[in-house]
């Protein structure tokens, strides 16, 4: 990452649990396609991001609000020369769960049917959110994500359809997904996958990609780096990290591991530490 051009903060802020932040200025940084366990919430303030989404691009400019459900794969670039600069809320399920039980009348899972919105003030709300936690005001910070939170719920929110489990392709791409959570550091081929599920290798594919989005070799990618995640917010090294994950060594930690999360292990592992250090212990 240029010093000069980008600059990106990952982190989390004691007084809102439940929720990540990222604060960045992005050039020539891409992000790789991957997916959330969580939410995302994206607010433009300069420049341009184009989203990348199966079989359309979008271009988020100031006053959009970009909104992603959980585990829908995705990628992003820069939309112009300079880039684009933007502030961004990642929550977690739950936490958008429980603000839509209180404050809405939908059932089931609640979610958006829309990737971006034309909402100026709602964008504002997330870039004040940002303040506030760098500010240290948890009282604000709560406060103005939770109207934000409820504000794009009222909106744009919608009840989600139940994912299909019933089907043969899904108890399979379950099956292959539990194997190579297993596998991590030493997975099957597609053949060898195939084959101990009793399917065929593009049989195996193509139920993947309908179940998660993405081909079983992208999803293991990203479900490393969740995993380095974890490794790092409890002090591993990013070394030790990236081989006790898979990778190969630490260049190959940090290439994946930049194109997902938008900071290098480094970073975020030294984000963490303050982050804890702020907070008090780091949970155990």
């Amino acid at each position: 990452m240029n010093a000069a051009e980008e600059w990106a903060r990952h982190w989390r802020y004691p007084g809102l649990p439940g929720l990540e932040l990222l604060h960045a200025r992005y050039v020539s940084h891409s992000f790789s396609r991957h997916s959330h366990e969580g939410f995302v919430f994206g607010a433009v303030r300069g420049g341009i991001e184009d989203v990348v989404l199966p079989g359309e691009t979008l271009r988020a400019r100031p006053g959009t609000v970009v909104m992603i459900n959980p585990e829908v794969p995705h990628a992003a670039h820069a939309g112009v020369p300079e880039g684009w600069t933007y502030a961004t809320l990642y929550p977690s399920s739950q936490l958008i769960a429980d603000i839509a039980a209180e404050v809405t009348p939908l059932r089931g899972t609640a979610g958006f049917a829309e990737t971006i919105v034309e909402d100026p003030d709602t964008a504002l709300l997330i870039q004040e959110v940002h303040r506030a936690a760098e500010q240290g005001n948890a009282l604000a910070a709560d406060t103005v994500f939770r109207v934000a939170v409820a504000r794009l719920l009222r909106r744009h929110g919608q009840s989600l359809p139940a994912r299909t489990t019933g089907s043969a392709g899904a108890r399979t791409a379950a099956a292959a997904r539990t194997l190579l959570k297993e596998r991590l550091v030493d997975p099957p081929s597609l053949e060898q996958l195939a084959h101990d599920l009793g399917t065929s290798p593009f049989a195996l594919l193509r139920a993947f990609k309908g179940a998660y989005g993405l081909p079983p070799h992208t999803w293991l990618t990203g479900e490393r780096v969740r995993r380095a995640r974890l490794l790092l917010e409890a002090g591993t090294p990013p070394a030790e990290a990236a081989v006790a994950v898979g990778f190969t060594d630490q260049p190959h930690l940090n290439r994946h591991f930049t194109r997902i999360v938008g900071v290098t292990p480094g970073v975020y592992r030294r984000e963490r530490a303050r982050t804890y250090k702020n907070a008090g212990a780091p949970p155990t």
